[in-house]
């Protein structure tokens, strides 16, 4: 199934009902004078929330959203029928911002929320509103109102607990198959995934959360290098940011890797920075062990070098091995205590609580 986070589309609410020129005619009746009813107001136009949708899949096929028209008045002062409205299903996280200014109209972060997107038209006056003592048979009505009509932009924002980020092929897909039952694609080469992938993780004692993988980023992202924008945004509302460190002896610099990470979290969005956030070394099971740290040419850089060099920087890390496992209960430890309790207004010694 696609991924889609971004449209555009119309919405057009129903125009008003026409007021009703119609005077009352009966039998042994003199003078009955004007009867004319009101139209019917026109349907208007509203985004729901919805949380069993996580794309915005259904815009690729439908672009206009049209609520119906409010009836015309009839005789007998019978009120015209109502439009119905038109209801348009998003997913939670949506932001709704004006096509042509983007103006931001929307934020729909909760379940069940509303936004009225387009109003419908007023119905018109029957002529039975315009009788007087001057003018009894008034032979005017108005018409009904036109209804709104905007062309609107949708943006989804996914709503995680954690966020995983990293640079293309860190891992973090076999990461998130490992803690969750998510399936995202995994191969070994970059940019496998092109899209966020969402799992949950079940916390011992603690119910569950969600985990977004964020495509991989790459330097200059904030400025849309890679996929950018396009994805970077998801990081906004995760409670949790998860940096993955490829350790690999062939990755490059995990140092450098996470400098880069922080650069680029904080040029897209400085508040970012001041998220809560674990760094995992990832792919320990391809470092050299202590018995070869001698060996540094042969066997790679070792873990405990790694650990030592991040310590200097005053950089708590998790090691981890997500394709063997090793060091996942630490880290879905470490998680569950942030996630009940923010890192920073913990009191605890383990350096690897928090940063």
């Amino acid at each position: 199934m696609s991924f889609i986070d971004e449209a555009k589309f119309l919405v057009r609410a129903g125009d008003g009902g026409n007021g009703c020129v119609s005077f009352r005619r009966e039998k042994f009746v003199p003078k009955g004078g004007p009867d004319g009813g009101d139209g019917g107001a026109g349907g208007s136009v509203y985004l729901v929330a919805s949380a069993r949708l996580t794309s915005l899949l259904d815009f690729k096929y439908r672009s206009h959203f049209i609520a119906e028209k409010g009836v015309p008045g009839r005789g007998r002062k019978m009120h015209g029928r109502n439009g119905e409205d038109c209801l348009v299903k998003v997913p939670v996280g949506s932001v709704i911002r004006d096509a042509e200014s983007n103006e931001i109209l929307a934020d729909l972060v909760h379940d069940g929320q509303r936004f009225l997107a387009a109003r419908g038209g007023m119905g018109g006056k029957g002529n039975v509103h315009f009788a007087s003592a001057t003018n009894r048979a008034p032979r005017t009505a108005t018409k009904g109102k036109p209804g709104e009509e905007f062309w609107l932009r949708i943006e989804l924002k996914l709503l995680a607990d954690v966020g995983l980020i990293g640079l293309p092929n860190a891992g973090k897909s076999t990461l998130l198959t490992r803690l969750t039952a998510a399936t995202p694609k995994v191969a070994d080469y970059p940019f496998t995934t092109l899209s966020p992938q969402l799992g949950v993780l079940f916390l011992p004692g603690q119910g569950s959360c969600t985990i977004a993988d964020i495509p991989g980023l790459i330097e200059d992202a904030h400025r849309g290098a890679g996929l950018g924008h396009t994805f970077l945004r998801h990081v906004e509302r995760t409670r949790l940011l998860i940096q993955v460190i490829d350790a690999a002896p062939l990755a490059g610099d995990p140092l450098e890797q996470y400098h880069m990470l922080e650069r680029e979290l904080g040029l897209y969005q400085q508040d970012l920075i001041q998220r809560p956030r674990l760094v995992v070394l990832n792919k320990i099971d391809l470092l050299a062990g202590p018995a070869e740290d001698a060996g540094a040419e042969t066997a790679g850089t070792s873990l405990p070098e790694l650990e030592r060099r991040f310590a200097r920087a005053n950089i708590p890390v998790i090691p981890v091995s997500a394709l063997g496992g090793q060091g996942l209960d630490k880290l879905v430890e470490v998680i569950a205590r942030h996630l009940v309790q923010p890192a920073a207004s913990e009191e605890d010694d383990d350096p690897e609580a928090g940063l």
